[in-house]
């Protein structure tokens, strides 16, 4: 990567460096009030057409155009519209033409990674809204690119984060906001996922997510984990992060598994992998908190993001999800269905069980959606804005320069340019 610089001086400079605002601040900015948003889908495949699903149940959503690089695609996305009670969208092959629209308010980007930044920066140049699939970026530069362009054109570039909008990570932000954990000291986030089919298969992700694994060795999938650690520990909302220290294990498990399932004159057989099968990170914040945040696809174990948030009062550990709260006694962790009754968050109990029969994700991805749109149609600032999508994608480039330069601890870059203690 180009950001690694060809000295450690040359990363730190390049990463410490934080060029001029080109706008005021988004933090706290509202959407335009409507009644109807009406909604561009980029990438209408296999991720775009579980979200188009989600999103026609949202209260006052109306998809007006979809776009795709596979027409089949594209008319399926159509149909499924039409199916839902919704006049047919317009059908357009160039993603350039579907920003351009006059018809469309937010464009939602469902595309691989690469893709991400081009067609939410050519949103905003556009006068759209952005809401960009994980990771909103994979280099710094990218990162500070989208905070420009939201800051210089005051459009929204959210960051499609749907396990913020989880069951148990919702009801534990109210434990937290309710003072049960006393005050915040530590959180552990990851992306611990086993994905050696899904990365060697010849269609769909296997098409283009086994790349970075071949010219990288970083966390390449960072936000999944810390976007909802973020929130427990108020990120950006009075505490920031400011360092981030990185190193990876050896690769083998991706290549080994490789070797075992694929004949020899495969091509795919000719690859070499560049990418640690774990990478381990350590972010400090401002505030003195730390983050343990880890990225392993490739490793035969049960998934887990960790999900642990831990204070002076108590903890909270996922997977399984339990709790322990000072004073409780014996060392024995708490289910969390004991504080549902208390401190389940106000929008499961009230959408949840369409969220759970519409089923993306265990209901996560609905509630993600109808929150989103939600806030559009009050004339309300958005929960996670161009700062977050900036800063939780961010881990991976520096993660990828920390490795390079023997485990260099970084300063992480303040997106919000001094306006996170709001």
């Amino acid at each position: 990567m180009s950001e690694i610089g060809n000295s450690a001086a040359e990363a730190l400079a390049f990463v410490g460096a934080t060029p001029p605002a080109q706008g005021a601040t988004m933090r706290g900015v509202p959407f335009e009030k409507r009644d109807v948003v009406r909604l561009g889908f980029i990438g209408v495949g296999g991720r775009g057409q579980g979200q188009l699903h989600e999103m026609l149940a949202v209260e006052g959503a109306r998809v007006t155009a979809v776009s795709d690089i596979r027409d089949a695609h594209a008319q399926q996305a159509r149909e499924r519209v039409e199916k839902a009670g919704q006049p047919a969208p317009a059908v357009e092959a160039d993603w350039r033409r579907l920003c351009e629209r006059a018809d469309v308010d937010l464009v939602y980007i469902c595309t691989p990674w690469d893709a991400h930044v081009p067609q939410a920066l050519w949103a905003m140049e556009c006068g759209k809204h952005a809401a960009v699939e994980v990771p909103a970026a994979t280099t710094l530069t990218d990162c500070w690119r989208l905070v420009d362009t939201s800051e210089r054109t005051r459009r929204h570039c959210v960051m499609l984060e749907n396990c913020c909008y989880e069951y148990a990570e919702m009801l534990v932000l109210n434990m937290i906001r309710a003072g049960l954990f006393g005050t915040i000291t530590h959180g552990e986030a990851a992306y611990i996922h086993e994905l050696r089919d899904t990365l060697l298969a010849d269609a769909s992700e296997g098409l283009w997510r086994r790349e970075p694994h071949t010219n990288r060795n970083g966390n390449l999938y960072p936000t999944h984990g810390l976007g909802p650690v973020a929130r427990y520990m108020d990120i950006h909302r009075g505490d920031r992060f400011t360092r981030l220290v990185a190193m990876s294990c050896r690769q083998a498990s991706l290549q080994e598994y490789r070797d075992r399932r694929l004949p020899a004159d495969n091509p795919k057989r000719a690859e070499t992998y560049t990418c640690g099968d774990m990478n381990s990170a350590l972010i400090q914040t401002a505030q003195g908190r730390t983050i343990l945040l880890q990225h392993d696809v490739v490793t035969p174990r049960p998934y887990s993001r960790l999900n642990l948030v831990a204070g002076t009062k108590g903890t909270f550990c996922d997977y399984p999800p339990r709790i322990f709260l000072d004073g409780q006694g014996a060392h024995d962790w708490k289910p969390l269905a004991e504080f549902k009754e208390q401190y389940e968050h106000p929008i499961w109990k009230e959408q949840g069980e369409l969220a759970r029969k519409l089923g993306g994700h265990g209901g996560m991805d609905f509630i993600m959606n109808y929150r989103l749109i939600q806030l559009f149609r009050q004339g309300l600032p958005p929960d996670s804005d161009v700062y977050e999508a900036a800063a939780w994608s961010a881990p991976g480039p520096l993660s990828d320069i920390s490795v390079a330069w023997d485990n260099l601890p970084l300063p992480f870059p303040d997106f919000t340019r001094g306006h996170w203690q709001a």
